[in-house]
This record gives C-alpha cells, structure tokens and sequence, in this order.
C-alpha cells in the first residue's frame, strides 16, 4: 500500500461543457471508513457503496481501513455515477493492487454490484473536452461506445466490467479501440409519417410553414378546432433541411447532458421535434433544476418545438420563452454556477380563437362572452407575441378540397426549395455562427437587408400606418429577405415585403 495520495483522471458536467476533475484517493491508517469530499451530490456519496461491492466481485480487495476521496477541484459541484470507475481504479492504485500511469487517461463509468459498467450520461461533451486538454485515452462504459465514435483524435476504450479494465491497464488483455463514425449514409431527413400532400387545402398556412422552415422563423397557427392545425405543425419537420455533421454533434451534445440517448438512440441524426404539454412548469421547459438540466427549448434546438393550445400554458411559463426566443441561448443562474443552453429553435404555437374554439367561425355559434373571448386572447403578452414573425389563420376546409382527389405537393417538393434558401443563407452568413435570417442581429440586417429607393418609400408608409414598433421592422425585413430567398431573388421586393407584412401579429 501507497503511503502518499495517488490521482486519477475524470470529468464533470456543467451545462453543456465539461471540466476535468481530479479524483484523488489516501488510504490511511484507523477504522474502516469512506469518506468523499469535494461538493459531491448524493448519487457521488453512495458510490462508496457501488465501488466496494464492484471490487471485491472483481477479485480484489477493498482496503478494510480509512480512504479518503477528494473530487478536485473542490470549488465545482460533482453530480451523477460516473465517477464509481475513477474512485475504484484510484483506490486499486493506491493500495498497490494494480500498476499504471494515469497521466494521459480519462475513466468515465457507473458501477455495478457485480463490477459491471453501465451508461453514464454526458460523454460526447466530456470527449470533446479530453480531447481538447490533451488526453491520450478515454475509458468508457462499453454501452456509450456509438456515442463515443462521433469523436475523431482521440483514443477511446469501451470497457464492460472493472476486471476487464484491471486486465487492460495491467497488459493482460487487449481492447481494440472505437471506431470513428462513417458519416456516410448516417445523416437522413427526417421521417415522422406526416406530409405535407396529406394536408387538404390550407394552402397560406402551407405558404407560412414553408417560409417558417426556410428562414427558421416563429409561427402562430390560430383557428378553430378540427382545421389542422396540429397536423401542420407536425408536418413542418418533413420539409426542413437536412441537418450538418456540425448540427447533428450540437444535438446528439444537449441530448447527452441530458440523459436521453439510449443504447437504440446514440446519435440523434433528425431535427427535434417537442410537443410539452400545456401543464408543463417552467423548469421543464427553459431548463434548471438543482442540477440544471436542459428544457424543452433546448431539447429543440436546431429543430421545433410545438406549443399546442397556446393561451392554456401558464403566462408566467410562457414570458420565460422572451428572451431566449431573442436571444437563441437560456441562461439558467444558480448559487453555484451559472449554466447557459443552446436554445435556437423554430416556435410552432398553436391556439383557438376562443374558450369554446369558435369565435367568428360560420359554421359554430360562439358561447363565449366578450369578456371571456377578452381574457383569453390576452393570455399572450403584446411583448411575446411581438416576438413571433408569422402569424396565420386557419379556416375550415371546404368540403370539394377535403374529399378531392386532386394532388397536393409533397413534403420532398417543397423540402428541395427549403434546402435551396437555407445553402444561400449559409453562403451569406459564412464564418458569422449565424445559419438563419431569423438569426441576423441588427448589424445583419443593415447588411443584408438593404432596400432599394421603392422598398423604402413603401416601409415608411407601413410603419407610420401601422404604428410599428422597432423589433416589429426589422422581423418584416427578416422575414422580406427569406421570400426573397425562396424566390432565389438577390434583392428584397415590395412584393416580398408585402406578402411578409400580411404574416405579422396585430399588436402594435
């Protein structure tokens, strides 16, 4: 046995991001006792537990004594199990039952009573980091290995049991390391079963969405019940563009922290698609927690989230949508750190007219009284709903186009055209981070959305006539320059920025 502390390599989760943690490890002398320092959580302190166990069902000892075990540094909070493996190779090392130099090598992994390993969350992020700190090789659960392989230059080792990782460090045995991911073939459009040539009639609300996907623009579907708003919505997806290596690493990234890959989902090649429900808290759908995990807003990044019945969630939820709905990222403070999420999604929200669903609908009678049609419109604030570029409203389908047999486009058709204004808006925003108009900052706009003498004569009527607000402006001319787009047109148009003025919310 050691009589000096020995140090292994490991990792903690903050956010999005990792940090290298040292787990060192002092058995001395005195009754048998584990003791673990270092701002750990409760999963942290009962890996004492785990790792007794996992020793002594792996042929070796676990030291009958007082060992100490320090999570350095000791300032950052340490949650989650996947530290078991760390503190267990730690204390192997310091009572002198297995021999091997630690510089250079990561341990990630839950531990088993028996000293299996088992999934932990989180490894794409901690990778990139060990990568970027110069580490040689990273030890895994054996179960991460497909999450593991999106990683290039880096040596990386799946282990499935602690004796098997003795072995290995010891020279007994040899482990072939992971694979890197063939990204040919792996990336694919989305397939949820909705299309677009499903959607009888509804043609502006088709015109909407398809602008909405292009440019990666908010929109409000409003209308009464059983027009298709819900279909709409979950057809979006099918005519997005096909997401990059770069986007898929982001969200397969937010997924890891957030526990949700499994041994059938390692990689998450589609654009999300989440669908809270209206009784969601704030917390599940910004982020947070003790812990801070990601909400549903950052579960959709780079994809859309879809917020049906609208005015039901609480107001208080739906305000913390207003900054990041600006912004693209949720910054969550906590006492101990301060955590910000990737949050750039495409709003889908979806509402009635109405508590009964058919104001102004001729083919219903409203039972609402104005003071209820009142409180219930006004349940979305002027700021948030200032903060949507399209709105759009859905009427009843006549019954000739419901029961037609006549062909609408498909979601392929229109996809191609989406596609198309998504490569212009990479070329022009090239080296900026920014990927959508939607995206463009003021400086943006004044760069890219430059109009000529006729465009602006006709803005300046539209803003004195209409009273619009400066944000209200500038979304015009996001939203001018993504028809512009589609129509493959370098310059924005009074027909562009007219058709794009018909989408906006009456608020101001």
């Amino acid at each position: 046995m050691q009589n000096f502390p020995t140090k292994v390599y490991s990792a903690a989760l903050l956010g999005l991001d990792a940090a290298c943690v040292e787990v060192e490890v002092d058995i001395s002398g005195g009754l048998p006792k584990t003791i673990i320092v270092g701002l750990p959580d409760t999963a942290v302190q009962e890996a004492k537990e785990r790792v007794k166990s996992a020793i002594k069902n792996s042929n070796a000892i676990f030291p009958p004594t007082r060992i100490a075990v320090n999570l350095a540094p000791a300032d950052i909070p340490k949650n989650g199990t996947h530290y078991d493996l760390p503190i267990a190779l730690a204390v192997l090392l310091n009572s002198g039952q297995i021999f091997f130099e630690p510089k250079g090598k990561l341990f990630l992994g839950e531990l088993a009573l028996d000293g299996s390993v088992r999934a932990v969350a989180g490894v794409l992020p901690i990778l990139l980091m060990a990568k970027k700190q110069g580490f040689k090789t990273v030890f895994i659960p054996h179960a991460n290995s497909k999450e593991a392989s999106l990683v290039s230059g880096i040596r990386i080792i799946a282990i499935k049991n602690l004796s098997q990782l003795i072995g290995y460090l010891q020279n007994l045995i040899k482990i072939a390391p992971v694979k890197e991911i063939d990204w040919s073939g792996v990336l694919k459009t989305l397939e949820n079963g909705f299309d677009m040539k499903l959607v009888k009639g509804q043609e502006a609300a088709k015109r909407a969405l398809e602008i909405a996907a292009a440019g990666g623009h908010n929109i409000l579907l409003s209308g009464p019940p059983g027009t298709g708003k819900t279909l709409l919505a979950k057809s979006l997806p099918s005519i997005l563009p096909q997401p990059t290596v770069d986007e898929v690493l982001e969200i397969t990234k937010i997924y890891s922290v957030a526990g949700l890959l499994s041994l059938n989902k390692t990689l998450v090649t589609n654009r999300p698609f989440r669908h809270p429900h209206h009784t969601s808290s704030a917390v599940a759908l910004v982020g947070g927690g003790s812990s801070p995990k990601p909400g549903e807003i950052s579960l959709a990044h780079r994809g859309v989230l879809f917020l049906d019945e609208f005015p039901e969630f609480a107001r208080s939820v739906l305000e913390n949508l207003r900054q990041p709905l600006e912004d693209g990222v949720v910054t969550v403070a906590r006492a101990q750190a301060t955590i910000t999420f990737p949050a750039t999604f495409t709003l889908v929200a979806a509402q009635n007219p109405c508590p009964c669903g058919y104001f102004a609908d001729p083919a219903h009678s409203c039972s609402c009284s104005p003071s209820q049609i009142m409180k219930y419109q006004k349940k979305i604030s002027g700021p948030l709903l200032d903060r949507i570029d399209l709105c759009i409203e859905v009427g009843r389908v006549e019954y000739e186009k419901l029961t037609g047999e006549a062909e609408t486009e498909n979601s392929e058709d229109i996809q191609k055209r989406v596609q198309k204004t998504r490569d212009i808006q990479t070329q022009r925003f090239e080296g900026s981070g920014i990927k959508t108009n939607s995206e463009m900052s003021i400086g943006e706009i004044r760069k890219f959305c430059e109009l000529g003498p006729e465009e602006r004569e006709f803005m300046k009527t539209v803003v004195i006539k209409m009273y619009l607000s400066a944000r209200s402006y500038h979304r015009i001319l996001k939203i001018g320059r993504t028809i512009a787009d589609l129509a493959q047109s370098p310059d924005i148009k009074v027909a562009h920025l007219a058709e794009a003025i018909q989408y906006r919310p009456k608020v101001e």
